[in-house]
């Protein structure tokens, strides 16, 4: 039996669209301020899943949640010894500034779909939940369970996926269409790092009473904010004047203003995922490389300077001693995701590593302690993952290459990334699209989008892709 997926896939395509716009209008984001027993990472997250496994019963599926944190869909012939596994999430990060369009009102534009979750991760799910939709409707034999199942904390701490296999039993093996073609079977391990500094009473001729910037560790910061006290003694038109100065030699855009001796400083970078930090501009860093021109005191002094020297563009972490790499899952690298800092309070950096096989948490831990040391600071284990890795001879990873190969023609061939997916969960998972090697990468940047044909073209491949698996 032949049967042309591209085309099983055109025939609902618009009924494709009009789910995903109705998943990408809910606001997903992680809200912890409006977390309840009810809503544990907040109501968002949980509409988007109650969504979605609507959307399965709708279709005939068995549907169940778990914990309002998780759930799935599924289909499964009478008798069968193993569960695939399909594991996509509806939660989003944060929308940040810089939006041309409604980031939660989808609109296409030039074939391309934008909203927040277009391309991460509310797209490619919905484009395998169809995949999974033209097996059960064309009533093809299969011998395995196809099991689709939904997160809602994905982008920050996992209680999803903590909480579901509590009591739901491990898939033998899976996907997640949460990354790129034409497969990723390696994955970096996965840490963060806390770094923290006393508060100390301000003093001086230049005093830092406030910095901050990021919105999640995984997210390179594109928006920084400080706020500096000058003595009444000093020109305050001068820093202002040094201000611009270093704009015009700096990839960033910024604002100052003063009143009353108290001067707002406002830097713009771009935002990128944190496994990629060369891929952005982190605004944190800049900032503090301008306040290190001038002569803050004490803890004040240390923070801007630590940032300054050892962060600002360095995303292979070679001034902490770290840069490494490995033949098949590439570099280490580094992102300074989140910062804030208060006489009152003291600072605080959080640093997301991704890191290959042949690094261990601990070794990052002990040498970033070091580098740290002489600024005063102290450091904190946050989120840990270890790498993961499935060797290309295994039949999942063979058989999800050839499919890709012959419905593209491309070259299929075995990747490492450093972000980190739900794939890993599995003894036997790899990342499997949504994106193509010509896809434009804007997964946690403002203007987030994918492009129609990425999207049916990913449908066509994850149905012939699970039937394979499963037949």
């Amino acid at each position: 039996m032949t049967i042309d997926w591209k085309q099983e896939v055109e025939n609902r395509k618009d009924l494709l669209l009009e789910d995903l716009f109705t998943l990408l209008r809910v606001d997903s984001v992680r809200d912890d301020s409006k977390a309840t027993e009810d809503a544990p990472v907040g109501p968002g997250p949980k509409k988007a899943l109650e969504t979605f496994l609507q959307m399965g019963e709708r279709d005939g599926f068995v549907t169940k949640q778990v914990g309002n944190l998780a759930g799935h869909i599924e289909f499964a012939p009478e008798n069968y010894s193993e569960t695939l596994g399909v594991l996509g999430h509806v939660d989003v990060v944060p929308v940040g500034t810089g939006w041309e369009t409604n980031p939660f009102e989808p609109q296409i534009i030039n074939d391309r779909i934008y909203a927040r979750g277009a391309s991460d991760d509310k797209g490619p799910s919905m484009a395998a939940y169809y995949a999974m939709k033209i097996i059960k409707d064309l009533g093809l034999p299969i011998n395995k369970r196809i099991r689709f199942i939904i997160g809602t904390d994905e982008e920050s701490g996992w209680k999803c996926m903590d909480r579901y296999f509590q009591t739901e039993e491990m898939p033998d093996l899976g996907f997640s269409p949460d990354a790129e073609f034409p497969i990723i079977n390696g994955e970096k391990g996965i840490l963060s790092l806390h770094l923290a500094l006393n508060g100390e009473e301000a003093t001086g001729d230049y005093q830092l009473v406030s910095f901050d910037a990021g919105l999640r560790e995984n997210m390179v910061p594109q928006d920084a904010h400080a706020e500096v006290k000058i003595a009444e003694s000093l020109d305050t038109l001068e820093f202002i004047n040094a201000f611009e100065e270093f704009l015009k030699v700096s990839p960033v855009t910024g604002t100052i203003t003063e009143e009353d001796g108290l001067v707002k400083i406002d830097i713009i970078g771009k935002s990128a995922h944190g496994s990629h930090p060369e891929d952005g501009i982190n605004s944190a860093c800049y900032l503090a490389a301008f306040l290190d021109k001038f002569n803050f005191q004490g803890n004040a002094k240390k923070y801007v300077s630590f940032i300054a020297t050892h962060l600002l563009n360095d995303h292979y972490a070679a001034n902490l001693d770290l840069k490494y790499n490995d033949e098949v899952m590439g570099d280490l690298t580094v992102n300074p995701g989140v910062f804030t800092y208060t006489p009152q309070t003291g600072g605080t950096i959080v640093l997301n590593f991704r890191y290959p096989r042949g690094m261990s948490a601990e070794g990052l831990e002990i040498k970033t302690e070091i580098a740290v040391s002489t600024f005063g600071m102290t450091v904190g284990r946050g989120k840990e993952q270890t790498p993961h890795y499935v060797s290309p001879e295994d039949p999942l990873v063979a058989t999800l290459l050839d499919v890709y190969h012959r419905q593209t023609g491309l070259p299929a061939h075995e990747q490492s990334i450093g972000g980190g997916t739900y794939a890993r969960i599995f003894e036997r998972g790899v990342a499997y699209g949504a994106m193509f090697p010509d896809s434009i990468d804007t997964m946690h940047q403002a203007n987030e989008f994918i492009s129609l044909d990425d999207l049916f073209r990913s449908a066509a491949i994850y149905a012939e892709a699970i039937y394979e698996l499963v037949k």
